[in-house]
């Protein structure tokens, strides 16, 4: 069974898109009707822009969703997923391509989590830490004994978590981390504590949006971030959707449950090779592959 996959933020690079823009009229297409739904020109940032330019969240979230969603598109007949996943932004590049979201709903919504997630970063400081070495469960231990907010936040693979929170939680935490064993326990350039209660305002206004949006019944099921489990019900969707902002991208127990139900090869749609390698540290049977146009 084919498994497809979607990456997060962190995937994005400088000229991401430009050879789908050049090559096909519906990809052109698409990506012109981006930068009206945005009202600015994402296109140039994507294509010609600077590193710096293209990690500002409200930029980042719906370039990459656009990358993979488009790519998706042009693949046309061979685009044929048995179960979708997606890191974090990803699952909405994968409920896209599910065909639970329509290209235009999907991007608003993208744009007002990345804009809701930019402000909510601005009303307390805080970040987010990689911690390598150690198990979940060690870590989630830590966690719990750090006065202040620090939390895990996603689970990539075996002996990679990420924990976010309050600045001065997340330091501590990282001290105490490496005492306990950790090979390293390194703060990340990022602009917030994605995926922690410091969220919640980001959850609240997106929520309102997601309400507000038809959702479908998906063609296949999607493995979802906050249950790991296949969904098939479109409000049980939308509910884990909003959840997720809050909640941990639980990226390990979604891919054994992927690989439990039939998934043998996982096809990486959109920028980077980032999942490959996470789903090969989970799952070392399974195959691995980008997403191929002709």
């Amino acid at each position: 069974m084919n498994a497809y996959i979607f990456p997060g933020q962190g995937a994005q690079f400088v000229g991401m898109g430009l050879d789908l823009y050049e090559k096909y009229p519906m990809a052109q297409q698409l990506f012109e009707q981006a930068n009206e739904i945005l009202g600015f020109s994402i296109t140039d940032l994507m294509f010609e822009g600077t590193a710096e330019g293209l990690k500002q969240t409200k930029v980042t979230q719906p370039a990459i969703f656009l990358h993979s969603v488009i790519l998706s598109k042009v693949m046309g007949d061979s685009f044929k997923p048995d179960m979708v996943a997606g890191h974090s932004l990803g699952e909405f590049s994968a409920l896209v391509a599910n065909g639970v979201l329509n290209f235009e709903d999907a991007l608003q919504l993208v744009s007002k989590r990345a804009l809701a997630m930019q402000k909510a970063c601005e009303i307390k400081a805080s970040t987010m830490a990689a911690v390598l070495g150690l198990e979940d469960a060690k870590v989630e231990e830590v966690c719990a004994s750090v006065e202040g907010i620090v939390v895990p936040a996603n689970y990539n693979c075996p002996g990679q978590l990420v924990i976010s929170g309050e600045i001065e939680a997340i330091n501590i935490a990282c001290e105490k981390l490496k005492e306990a064993g950790a090979r390293r326990a390194l703060v990340l350039p990022v602009g917030g504590a994605f995926h922690s209660p410091l969220m919640e305002p980001a959850r609240e206004e997106l929520a309102a949006a997601i309400e507000h949006t038809v959702f479908n019944t998906p063609n296949c099921p999607i493995y979802q971030n906050v249950t790991t489990t296949g969904v098939t019900d479109a409000v049980e969707i939308k509910e884990n959707l909003i959840s997720q902002l809050t909640a941990p991208v639980k990226w390990t127990q979604s891919v054994k449950n992927m690989v439990a139900d039939g998934a043998t090869l996982f096809t990486e749609i959109g920028p980077g090779k980032v999942l490959q390698g996470l789903v090969r540290k989970i799952e070392s049977s399974a195959e691995t592959t980008s997403a191929i146009v002709e």
